[in-house]
């Protein structure tokens, strides 16, 4: 029962910081690691006691299975070379920079434990990042550089902190037996991915029950993710190789029906695993801190500022060549090509936000080693990792918007403008098919006059007239937003009075949302 109380509080906790998040404008991840840090300071806060592994396959699956779905893979493979360079590169890197430098400000870290937490913090999340630059029209390859290494760094990143997590287990590390054994492992894991994402694509195509649909999809990443591990090759690279396929062939494959479920459920459970991850680590700060006894609060800080600095500058090192490298190389091939602005690769050097994956990593370090002794610098590693993750997220994040601006690169009006034309080649198409039926099944003039309105008034919301506010269209539009929300209104009073029943109260509902939300 302690533990259902714990749980319960999390949740509440989780709740508050989301709701804080959106009344004060800034994306979660950032309301939530200051929830988190703000929690730790709270003395005497209960601890729960948890399986450091299970919380690694608990948490990242889904996570990293959700980030795959979403990934545009034309634009992935069109920008692979930027994306590749700062995915395994740059995570090396920083594996190496970040873990020698803990190795130099405390020589007694030994440099299996140094590199543990180099593995740890070097894959940054976009999830911040993308939030912000989304609601600024960004270029899109920027957006689709930064979403592409965070789906692969976290791969990478990954797979490096379980050679680096069994190098001290074991006490003994060979590079060229880890560089072998690496490149087994991640080809192993992408292999088992595709064989059970196709698998998935099967199944998929003869089920037909949304609900049945939706609870398959939220199985498969900790499936793709235990068969792989439990054939010793790599699950994450596995999860994100079921998650790529799946995507490519979700459109063609699963109802509408299915796809607004599965949107809601996904959400719903990200966000809960992230929140619970941020605030479960505000259980666990209050101890670690107090365990930290032989360091003082002088040796804390300048060790925080010091690695959060390095982890900084390490990204910017690595992201000029990353994104000028690729253009020089297609420059001179083809004579041709426009670079990258400045401020584009600045942009995406100051992206560099740690999050989710870092902290759940580091949360999921053992406890102790097989002999039984404690892994070493385990405390100092995870609260090392939140401070890294608070830097960036805080300062970066809540300054990211602001650079933006400043350096006028947030103007790409593609998005909207691709949108535009969709929504009218699909209109024209529709208006096409009405004539082509009425034709085919003698339908009166006046009802094929009918349904080709409704369908003319889609087409004429995608106008470029559409957006000016004194606008026909923009008047049409609120006249039919009135009428939408009075029918909300008599629903909802014919439920209160008990003339209709709460199925039909659901059934009208959910049609008026998807009215009100297309309006």
């Amino acid at each position: 029962m302690h533990v259902v109380q714990i749980v319960v509080f999390l949740l509440l906790c989780a709740v508050a910081l989301g709701w804080l998040s959106r009344r004060i404008g800034i994306p979660y991840p950032i309301a939530l690691v200051l929830g988190g840090g703000a929690l730790g300071l709270i003395p005497g806060l209960p601890q729960l006691h948890f399986d450091p592994q299970l919380l690694l396959v608990l948490v990242l699956p889904p996570i990293l299975y959700q980030a795959a779905l979403l990934t545009s893979w034309r634009d992935f493979s069109a920008n692979l070379r930027p994306i590749g360079l700062l995915a395994v590169g740059l995570v090396i890197a920083t594996t190496v920079v970040v873990g020698a430098t803990l190795k130099l400000l405390d020589p007694d870290v030994p440099w299996a434990a140094a590199f543990v937490f180099g593995a740890i913090v070097s894959p940054p999340d976009a999830v911040a990042a993308t939030a912000i630059l989304s609601r600024l029209n960004m270029p899109r390859r920027i957006v689709t550089v930064l979403e592409g290494e965070s789906l692969v760094n976290d791969a990478s990143g990954l797979v490096l902190y379980k050679f680096a997590v069994a190098a001290v287990l074991s006490g003994a590390f060979s590079i060229l037996d880890a560089g072998a054994e690496f490149l087994l492992i991640a080809a192993g894991g992408i292999a088992v991915g595709l064989a059970l994402g196709w698998v998935f694509v099967a199944v998929h195509r003869h089920l037909g029950d949304a609900f049945t649909e939706v609870l398959v999809s939220l199985s498969a990443p900790y499936a793709a993710y235990v068969l792989a591990e439990s054939l010793d090759v790599s699950g994450v690279l596995a999860v994100v190789s079921a998650g790529l396929l799946r995507g490519r062939h979700s459109p063609s494959l699963v109802s509408a029906e299915m796809r607004i479920i599965a949107r809601s459920a996904w959400n719903i459970l990200v966000f809960m695993l992230n929140s619970l991850i941020f605030v479960l680590i505000g259980t666990q700060l209050s101890g670690i801190v107090a365990r930290l006894t032989e360091y003082s609060a002088r040796e804390l800080v300048s060790y925080s500022l010091g690695i959060s600095l390095v982890a900084i500058v390490v990204r910017f090192a690595c992201v000029y060549p990353a994104v000028y490298g690729p253009w020089l190389l297609s420059a001179r091939r083809r004579g041709s090509g426009s670079a990258p602005r400045p401020g584009e690769a600045f942009i995406m050097g100051w992206s560099g936000m740690r999050g989710i994956v870092s902290l759940a990593a580091a949360l999921a370090l053992p406890v102790s080693l097989p002999g039984g002794g404690a892994f070493p610098f385990r405390d100092l590693i995870v609260f090392l990792t939140f401070v890294v993750i608070a830097a960036t997220l805080v300062l970066q994040g809540l300054t990211l918007a602001p650079l933006i601006r400043w350096l006028k690169v947030g103007s790409d009006p593609g998005p909207q403008e691709e949108h535009r034309r969709a929504r009218l080649a699909m209109g024209r198409a529709a208006l096409d098919a009405i004539d082509d039926e009425a034709r085919a099944q003698d339908v009166s003039g006046e009802l094929a006059a009918r349904v080709r309105a409704e369908f003319a008034d889609r087409m004429a919301t995608a106008s470029p007239q559409a957006a000016e506010p004194k606008s026909e269209f923009a008047f049409a539009r609120g006249l039919r937003l009135a009428a939408v929300r009075a029918e909300r209104t008599e629903l909802i009073r014919l439920w209160r009075e008990g003339e209709i029943s709460d199925d039909v109260l659901h059934e009208l509902e959910e049609q008026l949302d998807y009215e009100e939300s297309r309006l």
